[in-house]
Protein backbone atom coordinates (compact mmCIF):
# COMPACT_ATOMS: atom_id res chain seq x y z
CA UNK A 1 0.00 0.00 0.00
CA UNK A 2 1.57 3.55 -0.79
CA UNK A 3 1.83 5.98 1.94
CA UNK A 4 -1.03 8.09 0.13
CA UNK A 5 -3.33 5.31 0.82
CA UNK A 6 -2.05 4.91 3.82
CA UNK A 7 -2.94 8.57 5.11
CA UNK A 8 -6.20 8.08 3.24
CA UNK A 9 -7.25 4.93 5.12
CA UNK A 10 -6.08 6.22 8.57
CA UNK A 11 -8.21 9.60 8.36
CA UNK A 12 -10.96 7.68 7.28
CA UNK A 13 -10.55 5.04 9.98
CA UNK A 14 -9.95 8.21 12.39
CA UNK A 15 -12.56 10.26 11.91
CA UNK A 16 -15.18 7.46 12.34
CA UNK A 17 -13.19 6.54 15.46
CA UNK A 18 -13.37 9.94 16.95
CA UNK A 19 -16.83 10.74 16.03
CA UNK A 20 -18.51 8.53 18.01
CA UNK A 21 -22.20 9.82 17.01
CA UNK A 22 -21.75 9.20 13.40
CA UNK A 23 -24.41 6.92 11.84
CA UNK A 24 -26.77 7.20 14.37
CA UNK A 25 -30.41 8.20 14.27
CA UNK A 26 -32.41 10.92 16.18
CA UNK A 27 -35.38 12.71 16.44
CA UNK A 28 -36.93 16.19 17.49
CA UNK A 29 -40.51 15.36 19.23
CA UNK A 30 -42.51 18.37 19.52
CA UNK A 31 -45.82 18.46 21.52
CA UNK A 32 -47.22 21.34 20.02
CA UNK A 33 -48.44 22.18 16.45
CA UNK A 34 -45.52 23.26 13.95
CA UNK A 35 -45.09 27.16 14.21
CA UNK A 36 -42.36 29.70 13.13
CA UNK A 37 -39.97 29.22 15.47
CA UNK A 38 -40.15 25.66 15.83
CA UNK A 39 -39.27 25.15 12.57
CA UNK A 40 -36.62 27.13 13.50
CA UNK A 41 -35.90 24.76 15.75
CA UNK A 42 -36.08 21.89 13.66
CA UNK A 43 -34.11 22.94 10.96
CA UNK A 44 -30.91 24.17 12.90
CA UNK A 45 -31.37 20.66 14.62
CA UNK A 46 -31.32 18.66 11.59
CA UNK A 47 -28.52 20.25 10.58
CA UNK A 48 -26.19 20.09 12.93
CA UNK A 49 -27.42 16.54 13.31
CA UNK A 50 -26.25 15.78 9.95
CA UNK A 51 -22.94 17.84 10.47
CA UNK A 52 -22.43 15.24 12.73
CA UNK A 53 -22.95 12.91 10.44
CA UNK A 54 -26.52 11.44 11.94
CA UNK A 55 -29.86 11.33 10.09
CA UNK A 56 -32.30 13.28 11.94
CA UNK A 57 -36.58 13.30 11.71
CA UNK A 58 -38.82 15.83 13.11
CA UNK A 59 -42.43 14.88 14.29
CA UNK A 60 -44.96 17.57 15.66
CA UNK A 61 -47.68 15.92 17.95
CA UNK A 62 -50.55 19.11 17.38
CA UNK A 63 -51.31 19.87 21.02
CA UNK A 64 -52.05 16.07 21.87
CA UNK A 65 -50.39 14.15 24.57
CA UNK A 66 -51.17 10.87 23.42
CA UNK A 67 -49.51 11.50 19.88
CA UNK A 68 -46.74 12.93 21.73
CA UNK A 69 -46.27 9.77 24.33
CA UNK A 70 -47.08 7.31 21.04
CA UNK A 71 -44.34 9.45 18.84
CA UNK A 72 -41.60 8.65 21.61
CA UNK A 73 -42.66 5.15 21.81
CA UNK A 74 -42.41 4.38 17.78
CA UNK A 75 -39.18 6.03 17.82
CA UNK A 76 -37.54 3.73 20.15
CA UNK A 77 -38.93 0.36 19.13
CA UNK A 78 -37.82 1.72 15.79
CA UNK A 79 -34.72 1.69 16.94
CA UNK A 80 -33.88 5.70 17.32
CA UNK A 81 -30.65 6.38 18.86
CA UNK A 82 -31.34 9.70 20.49
CA UNK A 83 -34.83 11.60 21.15
CA UNK A 84 -34.82 15.25 22.13
CA UNK A 85 -38.77 15.68 23.31
CA UNK A 86 -40.38 18.99 23.54
CA UNK A 87 -43.42 20.13 25.96
CA UNK A 88 -44.38 17.24 27.49
CA UNK A 89 -46.98 17.28 30.37
CA UNK A 90 -45.79 18.13 33.71
CA UNK A 91 -48.73 15.91 35.05
CA UNK A 92 -47.29 12.50 32.93
CA UNK A 93 -43.56 13.26 31.78
CA UNK A 94 -41.64 12.24 34.26
CA UNK A 95 -43.13 8.38 34.90
CA UNK A 96 -43.32 8.06 31.33
CA UNK A 97 -40.23 9.01 30.12
CA UNK A 98 -38.65 6.65 33.18
CA UNK A 99 -40.54 4.21 32.20
CA UNK A 100 -39.04 4.56 28.41
CA UNK A 101 -35.77 4.46 29.70
CA UNK A 102 -36.39 1.65 31.31
CA UNK A 103 -37.16 -0.81 28.58
CA UNK A 104 -35.42 1.24 26.34
CA UNK A 105 -31.74 1.03 28.43
CA UNK A 106 -29.54 2.01 25.37
CA UNK A 107 -31.90 5.20 23.81
CA UNK A 108 -30.55 8.80 24.84
CA UNK A 109 -33.21 11.26 25.68
CA UNK A 110 -32.36 15.24 26.07
CA UNK A 111 -35.98 17.25 26.72
CA UNK A 112 -36.66 20.58 26.10
CA UNK A 113 -39.65 22.25 28.25
CA UNK A 114 -40.50 19.61 30.10
CA UNK A 115 -40.36 19.89 33.92
CA UNK A 116 -40.14 16.42 36.11
CA UNK A 117 -42.74 16.00 38.84
CA UNK A 118 -44.19 13.07 40.79
CA UNK A 119 -47.74 12.87 41.51
CA UNK A 120 -46.93 14.58 44.59
CA UNK A 121 -45.60 17.46 43.26
CA UNK A 122 -42.38 16.85 43.90
CA UNK A 123 -39.38 17.93 42.04
CA UNK A 124 -37.36 14.43 40.37
CA UNK A 125 -34.44 14.17 37.76
CA UNK A 126 -33.94 11.34 34.97
CA UNK A 127 -30.67 9.56 35.67
CA UNK A 128 -29.11 11.01 32.06
CA UNK A 129 -31.51 13.10 30.89
CA UNK A 130 -30.93 16.51 30.34
CA UNK A 131 -33.43 19.35 30.63
CA UNK A 132 -32.98 22.46 28.53
CA UNK A 133 -35.19 25.35 28.93
CA UNK A 134 -34.83 29.22 27.85
CA UNK A 135 -34.52 31.74 30.83
CA UNK A 136 -38.18 31.91 30.71
CA UNK A 137 -38.73 34.00 34.20
CA UNK A 138 -35.70 36.45 32.74
CA UNK A 139 -37.76 36.70 29.38
CA UNK A 140 -40.70 37.99 30.85
CA UNK A 141 -38.75 40.38 33.15
CA UNK A 142 -37.33 42.12 30.49
CA UNK A 143 -40.66 42.47 28.84
CA UNK A 144 -41.98 44.53 31.82
CA UNK A 145 -39.00 46.63 32.22
CA UNK A 146 -39.71 47.20 28.66
CA UNK A 147 -42.79 48.39 29.48
CA UNK A 148 -41.51 50.64 32.64
CA UNK A 149 -39.64 52.75 29.80
CA UNK A 150 -42.87 53.58 27.82
CA UNK A 151 -44.23 55.41 30.88
CA UNK A 152 -41.77 56.95 32.76
CA UNK A 153 -44.04 59.78 34.79
CA UNK A 154 -46.10 56.46 36.00
CA UNK A 155 -42.82 54.84 37.03
CA UNK A 156 -41.31 57.75 38.67
CA UNK A 157 -44.43 58.31 40.61
CA UNK A 158 -44.47 54.29 41.89
CA UNK A 159 -47.69 54.29 40.07
CA UNK A 160 -48.56 50.40 38.82
CA UNK A 161 -48.75 50.29 34.74
CA UNK A 162 -51.92 48.51 33.60
CA UNK A 163 -51.62 45.46 31.49
CA UNK A 164 -53.64 43.16 29.68
CA UNK A 165 -51.89 40.12 30.03
CA UNK A 166 -51.92 37.62 27.39
CA UNK A 167 -51.03 34.49 29.42
CA UNK A 168 -52.31 31.21 29.74
CA UNK A 169 -51.17 29.28 32.82
CA UNK A 170 -51.25 25.47 33.37
CA UNK A 171 -51.05 24.64 30.09
CA UNK A 172 -46.89 24.21 29.25
CA UNK A 173 -44.64 24.57 31.36
CA UNK A 174 -42.80 27.51 29.70
CA UNK A 175 -45.50 29.67 30.14
CA UNK A 176 -45.92 29.14 34.06
CA UNK A 177 -41.79 29.86 34.20
CA UNK A 178 -42.89 33.24 32.99
CA UNK A 179 -45.17 33.93 34.93
CA UNK A 180 -42.95 33.73 37.57
CA UNK A 181 -40.69 36.73 36.26
CA UNK A 182 -43.94 38.36 35.58
CA UNK A 183 -45.82 37.70 38.69
CA UNK A 184 -42.76 39.03 40.87
CA UNK A 185 -43.39 43.13 39.85
CA UNK A 186 -47.42 42.61 40.67
CA UNK A 187 -46.17 41.50 43.84
CA UNK A 188 -44.38 45.01 44.08
CA UNK A 189 -47.50 47.01 43.13
CA UNK A 190 -45.57 47.56 40.01
CA UNK A 191 -48.00 46.43 37.69
CA UNK A 192 -51.87 45.65 38.03
CA UNK A 193 -52.90 43.37 35.75
CA UNK A 194 -56.20 44.19 34.42
CA UNK A 195 -57.13 40.54 33.23
CA UNK A 196 -55.62 37.31 31.48
CA UNK A 197 -56.63 36.29 27.96
CA UNK A 198 -55.75 33.33 25.74
CA UNK A 199 -57.17 31.97 22.46
CA UNK A 200 -59.67 29.16 22.21
CA UNK A 201 -58.45 27.11 19.56
CA UNK A 202 -55.09 26.20 20.14
CA UNK A 203 -54.70 24.87 16.41
CA UNK A 204 -55.55 28.31 15.12
CA UNK A 205 -53.87 30.58 17.68
CA UNK A 206 -53.45 33.53 15.85
CA UNK A 207 -56.71 33.45 14.53
CA UNK A 208 -58.18 32.55 17.65
CA UNK A 209 -56.56 34.89 19.41
CA UNK A 210 -57.49 37.61 16.71
CA UNK A 211 -61.09 37.51 17.43
CA UNK A 212 -60.80 36.96 21.54
CA UNK A 213 -58.41 40.46 21.80
CA UNK A 214 -61.00 42.46 19.76
CA UNK A 215 -63.52 41.51 21.73
CA UNK A 216 -62.02 41.96 25.10
CA UNK A 217 -59.66 45.26 24.18
CA UNK A 218 -63.29 46.68 22.68
CA UNK A 219 -64.48 46.60 26.63
CA UNK A 220 -61.86 49.09 27.56
CA UNK A 221 -61.63 52.93 27.08
CA UNK A 222 -59.14 54.48 25.43
CA UNK A 223 -55.83 55.32 28.04
CA UNK A 224 -57.61 52.45 30.53
CA UNK A 225 -55.14 49.58 28.72
CA UNK A 226 -51.26 51.04 29.16
CA UNK A 227 -49.77 47.99 27.45
CA UNK A 228 -50.55 44.44 26.32
CA UNK A 229 -48.35 41.92 27.74
CA UNK A 230 -47.82 38.20 25.71
CA UNK A 231 -46.51 35.63 26.62
CA UNK A 232 -45.93 33.92 22.81
CA UNK A 233 -45.94 35.18 19.36
CA UNK A 234 -48.23 33.30 17.67
CA UNK A 235 -50.35 34.43 20.42
CA UNK A 236 -48.89 38.11 19.91
CA UNK A 237 -49.84 37.94 15.57
CA UNK A 238 -52.75 37.78 16.70
CA UNK A 239 -53.29 40.41 19.53
CA UNK A 240 -51.21 42.87 16.92
CA UNK A 241 -53.65 42.05 14.00
CA UNK A 242 -56.52 42.68 16.35
CA UNK A 243 -54.74 46.17 17.40
CA UNK A 244 -54.55 47.50 13.80
CA UNK A 245 -58.55 46.53 13.42
CA UNK A 246 -59.40 48.48 15.96
CA UNK A 247 -56.94 51.45 14.99
CA UNK A 248 -55.58 51.39 18.21
CA UNK A 249 -52.31 52.72 19.61
CA UNK A 250 -51.81 49.95 22.48
CA UNK A 251 -48.14 48.67 22.17
CA UNK A 252 -47.24 45.34 23.08
CA UNK A 253 -44.18 43.41 24.04
CA UNK A 254 -43.99 39.67 23.26
CA UNK A 255 -41.54 36.70 24.03
CA UNK A 256 -40.05 34.84 20.99
CA UNK A 257 -39.46 35.50 17.41
CA UNK A 258 -39.68 35.39 13.65
CA UNK A 259 -39.83 36.38 10.32
CA UNK A 260 -43.30 37.59 10.57
CA UNK A 261 -42.88 39.08 13.94
CA UNK A 262 -40.10 41.42 12.63
CA UNK A 263 -41.89 42.12 9.30
CA UNK A 264 -44.89 43.42 12.31
CA UNK A 265 -42.16 45.21 14.28
CA UNK A 266 -40.68 47.12 11.21
CA UNK A 267 -44.23 48.28 10.27
CA UNK A 268 -43.60 51.04 13.14
CA UNK A 269 -46.73 50.40 15.02
CA UNK A 270 -47.75 48.71 18.23
CA UNK A 271 -45.35 46.65 18.32
CA UNK A 272 -42.66 47.40 20.42
CA UNK A 273 -40.34 44.69 21.62
CA UNK A 274 -39.77 41.06 21.52
CA UNK A 275 -38.06 39.31 24.38
CA UNK A 276 -36.37 35.60 22.67
CA UNK A 277 -33.30 33.18 22.58
CA UNK A 278 -31.38 32.56 18.85
CA UNK A 279 -34.13 30.39 17.35
CA UNK A 280 -31.58 29.37 14.61
CA UNK A 281 -29.50 28.17 17.03
CA UNK A 282 -31.59 26.15 19.34
CA UNK A 283 -31.76 23.36 17.96
CA UNK A 284 -27.95 23.12 17.50
CA UNK A 285 -27.65 23.66 21.17
CA UNK A 286 -30.03 20.74 22.07
CA UNK A 287 -28.76 18.65 19.02
CA UNK A 288 -25.25 19.12 20.94
CA UNK A 289 -26.98 18.25 24.26
CA UNK A 290 -28.49 15.32 22.67
CA UNK A 291 -25.53 14.10 21.06
CA UNK A 292 -23.29 14.67 23.97
CA UNK A 293 -25.48 12.01 25.89
CA UNK A 294 -25.22 9.63 23.25
CA UNK A 295 -21.44 9.59 23.47
CA UNK A 296 -21.63 9.32 27.45
CA UNK A 297 -19.97 12.82 27.45
CA UNK A 298 -21.72 14.43 30.63
CA UNK A 299 -18.76 16.16 32.08
CA UNK A 300 -18.64 18.31 28.84
CA UNK A 301 -22.24 18.96 29.11
CA UNK A 302 -21.77 19.99 33.11
CA UNK A 303 -18.80 22.00 31.88
CA UNK A 304 -20.82 24.43 29.63
CA UNK A 305 -21.89 27.53 31.72
CA UNK A 306 -25.66 27.39 30.79
CA UNK A 307 -25.51 23.87 33.14
CA UNK A 308 -27.08 24.29 36.26
CA UNK A 309 -26.03 21.43 38.88
CA UNK A 310 -29.57 22.32 40.88
CA UNK A 311 -31.73 20.47 40.39
CA UNK A 312 -29.57 18.54 38.32
CA UNK A 313 -28.89 18.17 34.81
CA UNK A 314 -30.64 21.65 33.91
CA UNK A 315 -29.18 24.13 30.83
CA UNK A 316 -30.66 27.29 30.41
CA UNK A 317 -30.48 29.31 26.87
CA UNK A 318 -29.36 33.08 27.29
CA UNK A 319 -32.62 35.49 26.72
CA UNK A 320 -32.27 38.71 25.13
CA UNK A 321 -34.13 41.74 23.82
CA UNK A 322 -34.97 42.79 20.63
CA UNK A 323 -36.88 46.40 20.36
CA UNK A 324 -38.52 47.98 17.27
CA UNK A 325 -35.97 50.54 17.20
CA UNK A 326 -33.40 47.67 16.53
CA UNK A 327 -35.52 46.27 13.53
CA UNK A 328 -36.52 49.34 12.07
CA UNK A 329 -32.58 50.58 11.93
CA UNK A 330 -31.45 47.88 9.20
CA UNK A 331 -33.11 46.68 5.81
CA UNK A 332 -35.00 43.63 5.03
CA UNK A 333 -34.20 42.42 8.57
CA UNK A 334 -34.84 38.61 9.22
CA UNK A 335 -33.89 36.00 11.44
CA UNK A 336 -31.04 35.29 9.11
CA UNK A 337 -28.95 38.70 9.47
CA UNK A 338 -31.18 39.90 12.51
CA UNK A 339 -27.66 39.55 13.94
CA UNK A 340 -26.55 43.40 12.19
CA UNK A 341 -28.90 44.80 14.60
CA UNK A 342 -29.63 42.97 17.49
CA UNK A 343 -27.37 43.12 20.64
CA UNK A 344 -23.80 40.61 20.52
CA UNK A 345 -25.41 38.25 22.92
CA UNK A 346 -28.16 37.15 20.23
CA UNK A 347 -25.49 35.72 18.32
CA UNK A 348 -23.12 34.04 21.25
CA UNK A 349 -22.40 30.78 21.12
CA UNK A 350 -20.06 30.35 24.05
CA UNK A 351 -23.05 29.33 26.26
CA UNK A 352 -22.86 25.87 24.17
CA UNK A 353 -21.65 22.74 25.49
CA UNK A 354 -18.86 21.28 23.21
CA UNK A 355 -15.96 19.09 22.63
CA UNK A 356 -12.95 18.74 20.18
CA UNK A 357 -14.61 16.07 18.02
CA UNK A 358 -17.41 18.22 18.24
CA UNK A 359 -15.76 21.54 17.51
CA UNK A 360 -13.93 19.71 13.80
CA UNK A 361 -17.32 17.99 12.71
CA UNK A 362 -19.27 21.25 13.38
CA UNK A 363 -16.40 23.91 12.25
CA UNK A 364 -17.84 24.33 8.18
CA UNK A 365 -21.90 24.50 9.65
CA UNK A 366 -20.50 27.52 11.68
Amino acid sequence: MTAALIIVCLAGCSSKENNPVEGKKVAYIMYMSSSPIFELWSESFTETAEALGMEADTFFCEDSDEEWKSRILQCAEDGYDGLLVSHGGVDYAWEFLTDVLEEYPKLKIATFDTSFKDKNGETKTIDGVVQLFQQDSELAASLVEEIFAMYPDKTAKNEPVNILQVQEENYIIAFDRRQIGYQLYETLGQIRTLEQIVPEDHLNPMTSMKETAENIIGKYEDGEIDAIWCCYDAYARGVYKALRELNSDIPMVSIDICDEDIQLMAEGKNWKACATTNWTLNGEFACRVLALEMAEQYEDIKAAPSYYESPGMWMEIPSVVVTQEQVMSGQNITVKNLSDVAEDAYTDRDFMPSCEWMELALKDKE
